[in-house]
């Protein structure tokens, strides 16, 4: 890493930071008047890079509004770039006000950027001999590097000097502009030289220099010898006034005039009483506080770090204060003495925190590469069992370690706590350890608090909730294709990222479960929901499930004889040749020279070729019904009959899904590798996908799933008496909704109408509108807004849950399931309609949706129960899938264990209706469902 010069000139990129705050901080914050996530997120940056460097000369830089100077020499100048959203304008004046608050300089000069500004100040200060540190994400900047001036990027911890310059981009930063100018920039709308990208470019201003240098030598170009070196030339000519006009646009201007100086940008002393106000006012509590507490606003420099440190995220709660964490304090376990100190803090702790290094990803190939383990905060140990250039007796033996941790892995008795614990239970599970006591994981604490507040992976979690950032993977492996594997990694940098994946880990337990434990719900979700079911899917995992790959390969050869017929029919329709895949290729074919209505457009103001527009084209012309047939068959071969085969493990013949607890907002768990939520059912491809997970010899697949599920929730939570009493008779629910709306007969009730009414019923779970019933059932707007307010005339309670609950989520922010599930709407009252409305719908679905996935939960945990006590090995639970479970049954048993899991599932909640479970069983998944 370059060293990062002392007592620097800082200059703040603030309309860089800005962005970044905005899109990659949690969008619930508010302090119910506006967001209040960039403002957090800015000054949260500006607090992290203080803390990291000791200089009294700062400042921060922002762009003015308004057009610039280069928006006059090139009107197209960054007109790709959408408007600056709602929820991030209303933010700037208070985060302005803010930063001036804590002492720190702001500028913001109208007809230049801000890129601009900090180049004047860079380029004074460097010829002053005073080191500049310009902390900033934007690459352009390169070019203002020198032996003076340096670029940090504190989102990746990249510190670029001269020579950093020249190993990210190949070239010195005396060339940056040249690169830019031939590559142009898509994101600013600078056209640069076209067919000139990253190689392309380095490999010019490499061979011959400079841009001007270039266009002397355009004869030399050819025998330089990349890749269309020859016909560069020819392109470099006609371009050259793109390219000349790129070269300004891309120039950093130098010369501003500034009212400020180097010299002048000091900080001074914070305004503690407008803090105060100004922190209230953003409802920052844990600023806040300090300030109450007699403290004077200050920002002090960390000097027990040391290390560079990523922008922190906010917390879910904001009153968690950062931590200090001396890496230096850890142990590496290279010997028995040390080992067996440490097996005894192990058995002596409450709760210790504990986590495996591996060499891959694959929780059923991965091998143990370490362990490391936590029993208090600060005081953490690695144990390398398998480094490929440690050998006995410098690291212990893996069979030995494993043997004397054994006991403590599978006693029930001891609490553990790791960060996504399910992956450490299936690798131990490698080595013929069963582990226990998983009581905790803080991942899914986090999740459970707030599945919408960020990201739940340790590294987002330690900046949100510890203010802290950890060793990241990368940063000791590298990244691509070079980086190592675990096992690869030196000791010196191996130990102390382990260590500290078990420190931050019992650091985290503590900081989240003292939010959960004010909520008694929650936590029940947590301890009696969540927690329970990572041993149970971590052994669904393991089980895996049998596929036919030779039906597969025979659907996969069909699937692309199809899409070759589809495309031959497209280039006829088109009368040429292009790319059915490529966005651009369809915008010209069907909107430039077919003349399609433009339905809807992109951001950047092309017209839109998504599946919604192409379904809505289809209706009238030929072309996008064949685009639809053929996406979708593609994505059938590339993602499951092309891809199933090659993920068959080798062991056990299996395919072994992953799957994801902290991912969805509403609790339905999620999986990859491969994904089975999103096998097509309704089409015929996607039923023969299905038909492809097959039962062994001797056994049957058995799938049993929920019947109406959410209807039934909705009819629960709704209480409206006629769609109770429907469920509670066993009437068929569309059909006796078709029948209250119409008033006729149930038993007069058409399958036309039948379907009309199902449309209904589903369609305002997901909060359709009238526009949009109209759509589906392919009805008058007119004649479907009778309908639905025919059906709340006759469901009167559906329509006053709908209002509750919209009443209900705008003013606290958030719904709840049955259980207490706690679902946040961070748009429910956002200024943007659109968003707005959306949040409303979510809202109404959103208590729903996840109250079927806490049932679903709960009937996992049954079974997987009884399995595991009373199976005897003649009944596997091989897959979740939406309200469905698919297990794997002993044929001469399969009449008695249907009987069993249905039981079982229609018992896992109790409902003011019916839960009623269905079931199927045959050779394969499609017969079984």
């Amino acid at each position: 890493m370059a060293r990062i010069p002392d007592n620097p000139l800082i200059l703040i990129d603030g309309s860089s930071y800005l962005y970044r705050a905005f899109h990659a901080y949690p969008d619930s914050m508010t302090n119910g008047d506006i967001p209040t996530n960039a403002i957090y997120g800015v000054v949260n940056m500006l607090r992290s890079m203080m803390r990291q460097f000791s200089s009294e000369r700062i400042a921060v830089i922002f762009d003015a509004k308004g057009k610039t100077f280069r928006d006059d020499m090139y009107p197209e100048y960054k007109a790709n770039r959408p408007s600056m959203p709602d929820d991030l304008r209303c933010q700037i004046e208070p985060l302005h006000n803010m930063i001036r608050a804590m002492g720190l300089p702001l500028i913001s000069i109208p007809g230049v950027e801000a890129d601009d500004v900090i180049g004047t100040l860079a380029s004074q200060a460097s010829k002053a001999g005073m080191p500049v540190l310009i902390s900033t994400g934007d690459k352009d900047m390169a070019q203002l590097v020198d032996e003076n001036v340096t670029l940090i990027n504190t989102m990746t911890n990249v510190v670029m000097d001269t020579d950093g310059v020249v190993e990210k981009f190949g070239i010195p930063p005396e060339l940056i502009i040249d690169y830019l100018a031939l590559m142009g920039d898509k994101v600013d709308n600078i056209p640069g030289v076209p067919g000139v990208g990253d190689k392309t470019a380095t490999a010019l201003l490499q061979g011959i220099g400079s841009l001007e240098k270039i266009y002397e030598n355009l004869d030399d170009i050819a025998a330089l010898g990349f890749r269309g070196s020859k016909t560069m030339a020819k392109k470099l000519i006609d371009n050259k006034d793109n390219a000349d006009m790129s070269y300004q646009l891309a120039t950093i201007k130098l010369d501003v005039e500034l009212e400020e100086t180097p010299e002048s940008l000091v900080k001074s002393e914070p305004n503690v009483d407008e803090l105060i106000k100004l922190y209230g006012q953003m409802v920052f509590k844990s600023w806040l506080n300090e300030l109450l507490e007699g403290g004077t606003g200050v920002v002090q420099p960390d000097e027990k770090s040391g290390a560079v440190r990523s922008s922190p995220s906010p917390a879910v709660e904001l009153d968690n204060a950062a931590v200090t964490i001396d890496r230096s304090q850890y142990e590496t376990i290279l010997d028995q003495e040390t080992f067996a100190k440490w097996l005894d803090k192990l058995k002596a702790a409450d709760l210790f925190a504990f986590d495996t290094e591996t060499d891959s990803l694959d929780y059923m190939v991965a091998n143990l590469v370490g362990l490391s383990f936590a029993t208090e905060e600060g005081l953490a140990a690695y144990v390398p069992v398998a480094h490929d250039y440690l050998d006995a007796p410098e690291q212990l033996d893996r069979d030995w370690v494993l043997e004397q941790l054994k006991p403590i892995l599978e006693d029930e008795q001891q609490a553990k706590v790791g960060q996504n614990l399910k992956y450490d239970a299936s690798v131990l599970a490698r080595y013929d350890i069963t582990m226990k006591g998983i009581k905790h994981d803080t991942m899914i604490a986090s999740y459970v608090l707030n599945s919408v507040g960020g990201k739940h992976d340790m590294d987002s979690l330690a900046l949100r909730f510890l203010q802290h950032s950890c060793i990241s993977f990368e940063q000791i492996a590298g990244k691509g294709k070079k980086q190592l594997t675990f096992n690869q990694i030196d000791l010196e940098q191996a130990s102390p990222y382990a260590a500290e994946d078990a420190d931050v880990t019992l650091r985290l337990h503590n900081r989240i479960m003292s939010h959960l434990e004010k909520d008694e719900k929650l936590k029940a979700i947590y301890d009696d929901i969540e927690m329970p079911l990572v041993p149970a899917i971590s052994r669904i995992e393991r089980t895996g499930v049998f596929v036919d790959d030779m039906m597969l390969g025979a659907q996969s050869q069909e699937i692309a004889a199809r899409l070759d017929e589809l495309e031959k029919k497209a280039y006829e329709i088109a009368e040429q040749e292009f790319n059915l895949s490529s966005p651009k290729q369809l915008q010209a074919i069907l909107f430039e020279k077919m003349g399609l209505p433009v339905i809807k457009k992109t951001p950047s103001g092309a017209p839109s070729t998504n599946e919604e527009v192409l379904q809505e084209l289809a209706l009238d012309y030929p072309l996008p019904k064949i685009l639809i047939e053929y996406r979708g068959l593609a994505k059938l071969k590339s993602t499951y009959t092309d891809k199933l085969p090659k993920m068959i493990n080798a062991e056990t013949g299996r395919v072994h899904t992953s799957y994801h607890q902290a991912v969805t907002a509403t609790g339905r768990l999620s999986s990859t590798d491969p994904n089975l939520q999103n096998i097509p059912i309704r089409n015929e491809e996607g039923r023969r996908i299905r038909q492809a997970f097959v039962a062994p010899h001797g056994y049957k697949i058995l799938a049993v799933d929920y019947s109406q599920i959410e209807l039934r929730i909705m009819a629960h939570l709704s209480g409206d008496k006629a769609l109770l009493e429907a469920f509670q008779q066993g009437k068929d629910i569309h059909a006796a909704t078709a029948a209250e709306i119409l008033g006729v007969s149930i038993d007069d009730v058409s399958s036309e109408q039948r379907r009309q009414a199902k449309a209904v019923n589903f369609g305002l779970i997901y909060g359709m509108s009238a526009f949009g019933l109209a759509k589906q059932l392919g009805i008058a707007r007119g004649e479907a807004q009778r309908y639905m307010d025919t059906y709340f005339e006759r469901y009167p309670g559906v329509m006053q849950y709908m209002e509750d609950t919209r009443s209900s989520a705008t003013e606290h922010g958030f719904v709840e399931t049955i259980f207490g599930r706690r679902l946040h709407l961070p748009e429910i009252k956002s200024r943007n309609g659109m968003r707005r409305k959306a949040a409303e719908r979510a809202a109404i679905n959103a208590p729903m949706q996840g109250t079927a996935a806490d049932i679903i939960k709960k009937a996992m945990l049954l079974v997987d129960e009884w399995i595991q006590s009373e199976g005897d090995g003649r009944v596997k639970l091989l897959m979740q899938v939406h309200d469905e479970l698919v297990l794997e049954v002993e044929e001469s048993v399969l009449g008695e264990i249907e009987t069993k899991v249905q039981q079982l599932m229609e018992s896992a909640a109790e409902l003011d209706v019916p839960l009623i479970a269905e079931s199927g069983h045959g050779d394969n998944w499609d017969q079984a469902h």
